[in-house]
């Protein structure tokens, strides 16, 4: 998860900061002390660390800030703004040409993941109503062709391609060509890359760039390498001129240092996160909302946009209206838990709601993993034939031994799932009641 260390050491320095009624600048420069050595274990750049602790310290040190209510939140709503100006204050959208195609240049060393991050940019760009058109540069490394040709076809979008015997230049020239001939608006250049920056390769971007002349070059970075990744974009902003950044792995780089240092290194604004596998896992970056999640304050923002873009609203109100006409069955259930996996791990879920930081995440789960538990669930109810999903009353003892056993679950777990989904439709029927005015009550108000 990303910036898990970090957010949980900060989150330790603040826990101690709001436990003291007030504080002295000798308590401000100790927290400071730990926020350094939290930033520079997360592989955030030192020059910056230096100056961000610097700012934070001077700031929080204020008369306001010591003698005024609550200094522990004080200094907290400080930290969280230097965050935000340090990776770039607001977010920083896609530019498009005034006259199409728009071309936008990917960029970034063998590894990275600039072809699959094409294809998913590719993906939400036809999703916002485009007509984009995936171009394969990569005429070196082995298969990189065939690579972008099933990542285009995951996401039902064109390739153009003139194999790896025809330059880079002249294959980015053609596919202009291609593309105003069918209307494509979006041209998105899957440039090569090498294990380390070399002439040869800058010299090729550079020749691509002054053929096509792109919308934006995006550099696509590993954030897994850490200062490695503020080191190759520092050199691809010297001698190519980058426009912003694509972050890969975020979701995988519990330090999230790069992430941190590489707007203020390179004054160039990261435009997209990798946060997993599915096209929607490109997330746009959004400063304040990243800031939110390293300081454990939740980001609801992001959690409304995974709803809307993974739950069917015409279903949702249709399953609200089963749900309280008591006519949802186990059918309607796996189809709910079917659209909340498409969201991400529910452990990632929780973590935006605000006030459940680490500590009270882990409290909430006592060690349950819920990803696992919702697999257990579908997995017993998948093993159901349609009939016992809408109609549990018929599921006697040999059916619920035949469902344990193709589920791979204990007859007690089967038991435990139908027992909680009949008191879910009790619930829901008395709140249904309640609304209509009758006597019922919730079971806990009794």
């Amino acid at each position: 998860m990303a910036f898990e260390n970090l957010s949980s050491k900060l989150q330790d320095v603040f826990k101690q900061l709001r436990g003291k009624g007030k504080l002295t600048e000798a308590d401000v420069k100790t927290a400071m002390r730990e926020v350094k050595i939290a930033l520079l274990e997360a592989d955030v750049n030192f020059k910056i660390v230096k100056s961000f602790i610097k700012t934070v310290t001077e700031r929080a040190i204020g008369t306001e800030v010591l003698e005024g209510l609550n200094p522990g939140q004080q200094v907290i709503k400080i930290v969280n703004e230097e965050l935000i100006a340090l990776m770039g204050t607001t977010q920083s959208q896609l530019t498009f040409a005034k006259r199409p195609p728009t071309i936008y240049m990917m960029v970034g060393l063998q590894g990275a993941g600039k072809t699959t991050s094409s294809g998913k940019l590719a993906g939400q760009l036809r999703k916002q109503g485009r007509n984009p058109l995936l171009v394969a540069c990569d005429i070196y490394r082995p298969a990189a062709i065939k690579q972008l040709q099933v990542v285009g076809k995951n996401y039902n979008i064109p390739v153009f391609e003139m194999g790896n015997q025809v330059s880079p230049v002249e294959i980015s020239k053609q596919a202009l060509i291609y593309a105003e001939e069918n209307r494509h608006d979006v041209i998105l250049i899957d440039t090569a890359g090498r294990l380390h920056i070399n002439e040869e390769l800058m010299q090729e971007l550079q020749d691509i760039k002054a053929t096509v002349k792109p919308q934006e070059i995006l550099l696509v970075v590993d954030a897994m390498t850490g200062q490695d990744a503020v080191t190759v974009a520092e050199s691809f902003d010297t001698q190519l001129g980058i426009d912003g950044i694509i972050m890969t792995k975020l979701d995988g780089d519990a330090r999230g240092g790069a992430a941190l240092s590489v707007r203020s290194v390179t004054n160039k604004p990261i435009k997209y996160i990798g946060m997993g596998e599915k096209m929607e896992d490109l997330e746009p970056f959004y400063p304040d909302r990243m800031a939110s999640r390293i300081l454990g304050m939740g980001d609801v923002l992001t959690l409304i946009d995974k709803v809307q873009q993974n739950i069917d609203e015409k279903e949702a109100v249709e399953m609200q209206k089963k749900m309280l006409s008591n006519e949802f069955t186990l059918e309607d259930f796996l189809s709910q838990m079917q659209q909340i996996k498409k969201m991400g791990p529910l452990k990632d879920l929780m973590g935006m709601i605000p006030g459940m930081n680490k500590f009270n995440l882990e409290e909430a789960l006592q060690g349950v993993d819920p990803s696992k538990e919702m697999a257990k669930t579908e997995a017993i109810i998948q093993s159901m034939t349609k009939e016992e999903r809408n109609n549990p009353s018929i599921l006697n003892g040999p059916r619920k031994k035949r469902i344990a056993q193709g589920s791979g679950r204990s007859i007690a777990e089967v038991n435990r799932l139908l027992k909680q989904f009949e008191e879910m439709k009790k619930m829901m029927k008395q709140m249904n009641n309640m609304q209509k005015g009758k006597k019922g009550k919730f079971p806990f108000f009794r």
